[in-house]
This record gives structure tokens, C-alpha cells and sequence, in this order.
């Protein structure tokens, strides 16, 4: 067999036997014990564990929409086994005399701020958002996590939900269509997840699944009536996607409200752009659409 064919076998089997690799160190991890600390179950996907943190504790308003948690207040934290023991990234949702608090008693506990801004625009009362990110044994990052939060008001127990959430009333199959995605509904609001092409690594880690690790493009409706509909989340690009996806979003009466990073050594770079607007959920759709062709992302 000729040399050269050596090393591309090489590359295969460690390629093969990477999953079995996370698979064992996920297997390692007492995930109970991490829930219990956290207070709640996580959605778990591949070997992530996702555990939402959203601020129902809240009465936001903006233009005169009251958001829904699912829409713009959803926190959350995302562990992935790794760097022997887990990698932890999230996205906390904070009052802004919360900001500092928490704050301290993270880098107390040496966990990393990665980033602290706006997501939106004239909502009240004015909610900011608090990257973190750390590594270690996964009980102790799920400790800090808790300790911090409980500087704030957010929520640490989950009560049971009083009424069922109520049904999007929109054309669901409509919007699937045009986002190119398949969307689902949370909370009373219809959600997409749309992936970049491009594979995403933190520290040398793969960022997957994009999703629950906070980097896949996000897209939220929430119905306002009449067949209108709130918008916000985060279009994920590249440094070349910033501006066309501005003048996309501009041209079809979508606001930028935020753009900025989210984490500090991610490969490639990324940018977060947010936005929103309240109008006809179709005529929406088909804006976000025209954005969406000026990045690298799938499309069904």
C-alpha cells in the first residue's frame, strides 16, 4: 500500500471513533445530579443538555406587544462534554441592576463573561443579555450558574404552567415554506432554527448541534392578531453577510435593533444581528427570507 494512503486512513478511523469518544464521556457525566442542581430537566439533543432559563418572572412590553418568554426572554445554558469534563455556553436574560451581581459571583466562580448588550429596543422595562461560557466538571459550572442566577429574580424552580400555551395563529405551512425550514411551536411561539453551512468550533470543539448550542440563526413569530405577527432573534454571520443582510432586512421594514459577538475565540468569527417588527407574519417572512439568501446558511 502506497504512504500516502496511510495517513487518510489514519484521519478516517480517529474521524470513526470520535462519537464513540463524546458518547463515553457523556455516559460519564451524572446529568441527574446536574438537573437537580439546576432545578430542572434539560431538553437534551445529541450529547447536549440545554436547560432553559426564561424570564416568566417578567412583564416586558415593546410597541405595545407584550413579549412572550419563548419570543425574546428565553435564558439558557448549554453543557457539552468536553475538555475533560463539559464545556458550558449560554445566554442569561438580566434586569439591568442584575447585570453587575451576577456578574461577580460568575467570575468568582470562574466562569467567563463572553458578552453583555441589548437584543432590543425600546422595551420595557430594558432587558440585556449575559454571555457566558466556562469548562470544567460539569457539577460545579451547574453550581455557579445557579448561585449567580439567584442574584437575580429570575426564576430557579419551574412551576407547573397554569393553562395550556395558547396555539399560533398564523399559516404555519406558509411560513415553513418560505423560511425553507420546518419551524415548531414553543410557548406560543412558532420558532425556526436555520443552520449555517459552515461547521463552527469553539477551543477547537465542534458547536454542535448549532442549535442548542446557540449558534444556528433564530427566527421567532409571535401572533399579534389579524394575521400579524411580532418578529425578533439573531441572524449568525460572517463578517462579508453583515451589511447585505442589513439592507435585506431595511428594504422589507425589518429594524436592526442589535449587532454584535456573542463569544470571544469561535471559529469562523460570527457576528449576531438582531431585530424586529410587528406586521403582516407573510410579508415578514418573505423579508427575513431575502436576508437569509445573502448568508451561507440551508435551506429545504
Amino acid at each position: 500500500m502506497k504512504r500516502a494512503v496511510w495517513p487518510l486512513i489514519v484521519i478516517g478511523l480517529v474521524l470513526a471513533y470520535l462519537p464513540f469518544v463524546y458518547m463515553a464521556r457523556a455516559q460519564a457525566i451524572d446529568w441527574q445530579k446536574v438537573d437537580e442542581t439546576l432545578g430542572r430537566k434539560a431538553a437534551v439533543s445529541d450529547d447536549v443538555h440545554r436547560y432553559g432559563f426564561p424570564r416568566s418572572d417578567l412583564s416586558v412590553t415593546l410597541d405595545g406587544v407584550t413579549i412572550k418568554p419563548s419570543l425574546a426572554l428565553g435564558g439558557w445554558v448549554a453543557f457539552k462534554p468536553g475538555h475533560g469534563g463539559a464545556m458550558v455556553m449560554g445566554d442569561l436574560v438580566l434586569l439591568e441592576t442584575e447585570i453587575n451581581p451576577v456578574m461577580a459571583k460568575m467570575i468568582a466562580s470562574g466562569l467567563e463573561i463572553t458578552a453583555v448588550h441589548n437584543h432590543l429596543l425600546r422595551a420595557s422595562p430594558a432587558t440585556f443579555y449575559m454571555h457566558v461560557a466556562g469548562h470544567g466538571d460539569p457539577l460545579k459550572l451547574a453550581s455557579a450558574i445557579h448561585d449567580a442566577l439567584a442574584e437575580s429574580t429570575t426564576p430557579l424552580t419551574i412551576a407547573a404552567p397554569a393553562s395550556p400555551p395558547p396555539a399560533v395563529d398564523l399559516d404555519t405551512a406558509k411560513l415553513d415554506q418560505i423560511i425553507g425550514v420546518k419551524g415548531q411551536a414553543n410557548g406560543g411561539v412558532y420558532q425556526f432554527n436555520v443552520k449555517r453551512l459552515d461547521p463552527i468550533t469553539q477551543d477547537g470543539t465542534p458547536l454542535t448541534p448549532v442549535g442548542p448550542m446557540g449558534v444556528a440563526i433564530g427566527i421567532n413569530f409571535q401572533p399579534t392578531g389579524g394575521g400579524k405577527s411580532a418578529i425578533t432573534g439573531d441572524f449568525v454571520l460572517t463578517a462579508d453577510e453583515v451589511n447585505p443582510v442589513i439592507v435585506a432586512l431595511q428594504t422589507h421594514g425589518i429594524e436592526v435593533t442589535a449587532l454584535h459577538s456573542h463569544m470571544l475565540d469561535e471559529q469562523p468569527r460570527l457576528f449576531f444581528m438582531h431585530f424586529w417588527a410587528n406586521d403582516g407574519a407573510i410579508r415578514l417572512a418573505e423579508g427575513l427570507r431575502a436576508a437569509l439568501d445573502k448568508t451561507a446558511s440551508t435551506k429545504n
